[in-house]
């Protein structure tokens, strides 16, 4: 009988993106080798995230507290398996081993389990994965057959541990975003989106200057800015060499985009992407800023406000007729504003503002 004439190793390709994970490849090995149980786990080093799945009855009660308190993870000593080699029950079990043998005794047989045949496969980061099958009686075919899955379960070992990592790190970095106030999303040549950061959605809905449009077109509430995006993108459809374009949206809460020619390679966009856009907005008002300001660095209500004119960049001349006050008044506020904030000009208040939990807030 071939390797792959039950679809296994399909289903051993195809595992790590189930739910349950793996479902079908032990569910096909089951059937195929005709034992009370498949198991499939996972272990890193620390022995911490162990992942163990299951195919086969369900343990009686008395036996799941039996384990739980007698013994609160599985005891063979799977570690001094040598990778690559089917091993036995007998060969995880000394005879002069009371604790192993008392297991043996009082769990495993009373599971219905009276042999075992394990694989241990290991990956370079140091996770291994063991495959092991379980019941009365385990045939020669079926531990020639771990034997032939063992190199394909590394493939898929490595290939698991990889999607795991990139997890993490697209975690990571979305919850990064999320706290700068951060996000992106592209566009194919019709402006409509194909992917985004999950905050570009937060960021929709807490403004009313950008929604998700008709056939999910990013769709501006300023009929020229509309104009503006539909000619920026159709320009970078004919050059990708165009030249970025940065757009403020809205000063109060602070929301800017800047629209830029997409210079990478996507099979998985569902389209073909020709502009990316980046967002940032600000969740809290201008007023809920200058709060935040007095907090920190004990300003006055009146110096926060040019405080956060100023940390915006704005020339103080601009934000003294922004805020209605005379420019020499204006400059008594930022002498003061300096020396509570201990920032010796504009540049390095725009530093200490950035950098401060107002940037996370």
């Amino acid at each position: 009988m071939r390797l792959d004439d039950s679809g296994l190793l399909v289903s051993l390709s195809e595992g790590m993106f189930q739910q349950p994970l793996w479902h079908d490849f032990l569910e096909r090995l089951r059937s195929r080798t005709q034992v009370r149980y498949v198991s499939l786990a996972f272990r890193p080093v620390d022995e911490k995230n162990i992942v163990e799945l299951y195919a086969g009855p369900a343990a009686p009660p008395h036996l799941n507290r039996l384990f739980a308190e007698k013994y609160g993870h599985d005891p063979l000593p799977y570690r001094n398996m040598r990778e690559g080699r089917v091993y036995a029950l007998a060969e995880l079990i000394p005879p002069d081993n009371a604790a192993l043998q008392s297991y043996r005794s009082d769990f495993l047989h009373g599971m219905g389990v009276e042999d075992i045949r394990s694989v241990r496969v290991t990956e370079s980061s140091g996770v291994d994965a063991w495959l092991s099958l379980a019941g009365v009686r385990i045939s020669s075919s079926a531990t020639a057959l771990l034997t032939a899955l063992a190199p394909h379960l590394r493939t898929a070992l490595r290939g698991f541990v990889a999607l795991e990592r990139e997890k993490l790190r697209s975690t990571l970095t979305s919850e990064a975003f999320g706290r700068l106030n951060f996000g992106w999303l592209t566009l194919d040549a019709q402006c409509r989106i194909l992917d985004m950061t999950p905050h570009v959605e937060q960021l929709f809905q807490r403004n009313t200057i950008l929604r998700r449009g008709r056939y999910d077109r990013l769709t501006p509430t300023s009929p020229g800015l509309d104009r503006e995006l539909t000619a920026l993108v159709k320009a970078f459809a004919q050059d990708a060499e165009a030249r970025p374009r940065a757009i403020n949206l809205s000063r109060d809460p602070w929301m800017d985009m800047l629209v830029a020619p997409f210079r990478g390679q996507s099979v998985a966009a569902g389209g073909t992407p020709v502009a990316i856009v980046y967002l940032s907005g600000d969740r809290s008002s201008q007023a809920d800023r200058c709060e935040q300001l007095v907090d920190l660095f004990g300003l006055l209500p009146s110096e926060a406000r040019l405080a956060w004119e100023m940390g915006q960049g704005i020339p103080i001349a601009q934000a003294a007729a922004n805020l209605h006050l005379t420019v020499e008044t204006a400059r008594n506020y930022s002498k003061k504003i300096y020396a509570k904030m201990g920032a010796r000009g504009q540049a390095e208040l725009v530093r200490i503002i950035l950098s401060s939990v107002l940037a996370i807030a």
